[in-house]
């Protein structure tokens, strides 16, 4: 595969941040009451994404390595500041939608593995690709899951009515447990079909420990999964 196609096609397939990978859960569980929302949260999240993936990349070779996550925490929390603020003046509604989940994204464990595993040690135009694949497999999850939230809780989709008059929302999937529920029965799915996922061991093999979490001390997978993003 072209090495510019596959950071995008692996984040939005292959290591998809949210079925696969199970990163970002907060946001993921919290802003989901609806499609549009889970759809801002994503693109927002991308935004920061392709723009710490550049900067970090560009200046690996000049952070030095014994403070590099505090560098990192320092220009994600620099360019959320300045998503923040352009969405509190252009999109309003969309910033009172998102809320605390916006200074929020600083800490996303989405962001600081991909500064981590994949800009810093990778030119500025594959961590690009990098931020922009991972952000739309990001964006697509959350929209799916406020999608299906949205359907069953409110019987819209995207605010346009779509179930019959007949049809009685089930409040619950548009409050706090709905997000569980649509969570575990889409992974329940995932395993059914035996498709990748952090929840799925069985397609673990390619690890050394085997899938075998509950002896894990996290240094084995990490380094996979290190040098499966540096492929």
């Amino acid at each position: 595969m072209n090495k510019y196609i596959k950071p995008v096609y692996n984040g939005i397939i292959k290591e998809n941040p949210t079925f696969v990978l199970m990163l970002g859960m907060c946001p993921t569980l919290a802003v989901t009451t609806s499609a549009m929302s889970g759809m801002g949260m994503g693109l927002t999240t991308m935004a920061v994404l392709i723009m710490s993936n550049f900067v970090i990349s560009a200046l690996r070779k000049i952070i030095p390595e014994r403070v590099r996550i505090p560098a990192y925490i320092v220009i994600v929390a620099t360019l959320v500041t300045v998503v923040q603020l352009l969405l509190q003046a252009n999109l309003p509604s969309l910033y009172d939608t998102l809320g605390i989940y916006i200074p929020l994204i600083v800490v996303n464990c989405i962001i600081l593995g991909r500064a981590e595993a994949f800009a810093s040690k990778n030119n500025p135009i594959l961590s690009i690709l990098d931020g922009v694949g991972m952000g739309l497999g990001f964006t697509l999850a959350l929209t799916c899951i406020g999608l299906v939230r949205e359907l069953l809780g409110a019987g819209t989709a995207f605010g346009y009515t779509i179930m019959p008059k007949a049809y009685e929302p089930i409040s619950i999937f548009i409050m706090a447990p709905g997000a569980f529920f649509v969570l575990s029965m889409l992974t329940a799915i995932q395993n059914k079909l035996k498709l990748p996922s952090a929840t799925n061991i069985e397609h673990s093999s390619t690890l050394e420990c085997g899938g075998d979490c509950t002896h894990c001390h996290g240094i084995t997978c990490f380094e996979e999964y290190k040098k499966e993003a540096q492929k």
